[in-house]
């Protein structure tokens, strides 16, 4: 009984391996019957579906780790400065890899000079660090428009190509429309997945950005209110 099973459960297997198999070379042999351009529109998307993922998973990770900051930060760099201890403030600056951190760090290197110029210092830090948080965002945002409008440009070089040859053949039957058909079909979904991914993606960064600024601009008040905190 469990030999018939286990030879069922195997013959199953290999019916949805060989379907898979099957499958899987229609929509080459589909994507090759294109041509030249639906072979380069399907070229193009699966690049950009490559470059979205690669720069979100990046981005995500990156932002992510900018915003994990230990809540006790600022309290031991007030009690190093509270003590004199400049350079131990530093060295935990330089221990701690966020933004957040090295703006301070920036601030603590200007401490004697006008507050107005250290504030000065730790904004431009703070724009640096911003910049690198966007980067590879605008990319990311162009894919979202680009890749719909890549699978359109399929769509319409695939019903071409259905016209074309209701055009030049003699027996129009579905078979002879239906490849162009797909490839149209094909392209524009996959275009549009692309475009979905990559826009919600984009959205989600731009939060994830905004809660680290928000982080950044709230532990530069902090510092800036402990240096103008009296001294004992």
């Amino acid at each position: 009984m469990f030999n018939l099973l286990f030879n069922l459960f195997q013959a199953a297997e290999t019916e949805i391996d060989t379907e898979a198999v099957q499958e899987s070379q229609n929509l080459i042999d589909l994507i090759v019957s294109g041509g030249p351009m639906g072979i380069a529109n399907v070229a193009v998307l699966l690049v950009l579906s490559v470059a979205a993922v690669a720069i979100f998973i990046e981005r995500w990770y990156t932002i992510q780790r900018a915003g994990k900051i230990d809540e006790n930060f600022i309290n031991n760099i007030r009690a190093s400065v509270g003590s004199g201890n400049i350079e131990g403030a530093k060295a935990l600056c330089r221990a701690t890899d966020s933004p957040a951190a090295r703006m301070v760090e920036k601030g603590l290197m200007r401490i004697g000079k006008p507050l107005k110029d250290i504030d000065a210092a730790i904004e431009n830090v703070g724009n640096l660090e911003v910049f690198k948080l966007e980067k590879n965002l605008s990319t990311l945002a162009s894919i979202s428009g680009a890749a719909p409008m890549i699978g359109f440009l399929g769509t319409v070089t695939g019903m071409i190509l259905a016209f074309y040859k209701m055009a030049s053949e003699s027996n129009v039957t579905p078979d002879v429309l239906a490849g162009g058909i797909y490839q149209a079909l094909i392209t524009t979904a996959f275009g549009l997945l692309i475009g979905i991914f990559s826009f919600v993606g984009y959205n989600l960064l731009v939060a994830k950005v905004d809660k680290v600024i928000f982080l950044m601009e709230k532990t530069t008040i902090d510092f800036m209110d402990l240096l103008q905190e009296p001294t004992h």
